[in-house]
């Protein structure tokens, strides 16, 4: 079936499908019967990078087919739990209706959010709450929630949207961009002064940490926008080889004056 709008009795149906293919596969099968939480682990983040992929490159019919890979692996991990007794798909689904209510009261309540940034807030505030009532600590630090292993512009964004959820955050842009400013100057200072890299590292990620913020500011996501650098760089340096290889030319035996004009040829190209 291929249907854009597809009756929920028909969506209803095709999970009820996959669900029972899950059980089948995982009574059956001999990979799927060996499976555990962590060996499916490092699976999972694979078919998350590719799902990006597809999403980057606009390729529609890649995203269906990667969302497919995705939600059989959460299907997968519920059915692990429910052998274990301790969760099933039932139970996942409920957890996630219950979380969604609470943390939209503009919704589901009589709290007011009239913008994205309001509604993003009010989330990170609630998320805050909850953390705090399962702990019982006493204590829960609004970066709690930033999962150590993400990747570092990712985590730079997580972090900075989460101190401004409670009000630790700049009110324009342009002091983020004087900021900005400021950080590249002292950056510029170590290298003039050839610091030690260790401190050209910790000057060099304060440039960074606060390009992310000024990115954040203006509504870019910075790490979309380098993977379209890094995926336009390839599609330009692969043009330059391929195009001196017709001309029986080798890049190593190249000067960079030479190589530039394919570059700059490979500039006009549309990007990716």
């Amino acid at each position: 079936m291929n249907k854009a709008n597809s009756t929920p009795e028909e969506k209803q149906q095709a999970f009820g499908r996959l669900l029972t293919i899950m059980d089948e596969l995982r009574a059956q099968c001999p990979w799927d019967k060996k499976q555990t939480l962590e060996s499916l682990r490092h699976l999972t983040i694979e078919e998350m990078y590719e799902l990006a992929d597809a999403i980057l490159t606009g390729n529609m019919q890649g995203v269906k087919k990667e969302l497919g890979d995705v939600l059989l692996h959460i299907v997968f991990y519920a059915k692990i739990g429910s052998e274990t007794g301790d969760f099933d798909i039932a139970d996942v689904i409920h957890a996630q209706c219950d979380k969604l209510i609470s943390r939209h009261p503009h919704i589901y309540g009589d709290v007011k959010a009239e913008t994205e940034e309001q509604v993003k807030e009010n989330w990170e505030k609630i998320k805050l709450k909850e953390k705090d009532s399962i702990t019982g600590d006493g204590f829960r630090s609004v970066l709690a929630g930033v999962p150590l292993g993400l990747p570092a512009v990712v985590k730079a964004t997580r972090i900075q949207e989460k101190a401004r959820a409670v009000g630790f955050d700049w009110e324009e842009p342009h002091q983020v961009w004087d900021k900005v400013l400021e950080e590249l100057n002292e950056f510029k200072a170590e290298c003039d002064s050839h610091a030690a890299k260790e401190k050209l590292e910790d000057e060099f990620g304060d440039v960074m940490f606060a390009l992310i913020n000024y990115a954040r500011f203006l509504g870019i996501n910075p790490e979309d926008a380098l993977e379209k650098t890094n995926r336009k760089f390839i599609t330009r340096f692969q043009y330059l080889e391929r195009e001196s290889q017709k001309d029986g030319r080798k890049l190593e035996e190249m000067s960079l004056a030479e190589m530039d004009e394919y570059w700059n040829r490979a500039k006009k190209l549309p990007n990716p």
